[in-house]
């Protein structure tokens, strides 16, 4: 028979670990491993305890499910690889990295109205492109993997890393304020099973990134010509100019004194 201590700590050891995966999956909005999960942790225990009861009732099953937790193990590093390696990123660097610089509202309004330009004129061409806003820190990890670049947003400078013989294209583009932080960027991909079957590579990184970091992200689709935008793992589509706009003012917090001013200028020149 076990030492009734060691049957506590399996226990404890069991729940801590079956509650981790639970939020990871809940997390990962992958809600029926979730539940397979919570039912293999119940029936574990169960023959845990009954087996602690009765002495060896229930022994070869005790054996057959901590070889099991093996496998268990092994498929979910599998199966979620990408998630993992960003979540030990996250431990083994800084988790965001701050940039100082002072912007206005007019700055910022300009970089919008630029934003909006090049998504209309990729759409038209039928020209993909994922473009990330960061409102004010930008997790580490996603910078890692791109090309820095620290450059002011442009229409023009949009449209070349975009464009489907640059290097970049593939890639997202990083932005925070009036700046191009980075191009290139690879992201996690969404492990949402309820998505739209026309959402390709490009929908599922936005929803990905904005799952787990505080970003905002806008997606023209290459196929369609669609322009969307995600935050917080949720999508909007059929995003026209104006709507478009008014949704980065908001990520940018741009009052609507400076946007008037804005106007004006414009009506003006």
């Amino acid at each position: 028979m076990n030492h009734p201590a060691w049957v506590i700590l399996d226990i404890v050891v069991t729940l801590v670990v079956a509650a981790a995966m639970l939020m990871f999956f809940a997390r990962r909005n992958s809600y029926r491993m979730a539940i397979i999960t919570a039912i293999y942790a119940l029936v574990y225990l169960a023959i845990l305890l009954l087996n602690q009861k009765w002495s060896n009732i229930g022994y070869i099953a005790l054996e057959i499910l901590r070889f099991f937790n093996i496998f268990w193990i092994v498929a979910t590093v599998e199966v979620y690889r990408s998630d993992l390696k960003i979540f030990m990123s996250k431990i083994a660097r800084r988790q965001k990295v701050k940039y100082g610089y002072t912007t206005t509202d007019e700055q910022l309004l300009v970089s919008a109205t630029e934003i909006v330009k090049a998504c209309q004129n990729m759409a038209k061409n039928d020209v993909g492109a994922l473009i990330i806003i960061a409102p004010t820190e930008i997790p580490a990890h996603i910078l890692d993997t791109g090309t820095a670049l620290d450059a002011t947003i442009s229409c023009g400078l949009l449209e070349s890393i975009f464009n489907t013989k640059a290097p970049l294209h593939d890639g997202a583009v990083v932005v925070l304020g009036d700046r191009i932080i980075s191009a290139g960027c690879f992201l996690p991909l969404s492990q949402e099973v309820t998505l739209a079957k026309d959402l390709g590579t490009r929908h599922r990184a936005a929803i990905g990134i904005t799952e787990e970091s505080d970003v905002f992200a806008i997606v023209v689709s290459e196929e369609s010509g669609i322009i969307s935008v995600v935050q917080g793992g949720t999508i909007k589509r059929y995003m026209t100019p104006e709507k478009l706009l008014e949704e980065i003012k908001v990520i940018y917090r741009i009052s609507s004194q400076s946007a008037a001013r804005r106007g004006k200028k414009s009506q003006k020149n």
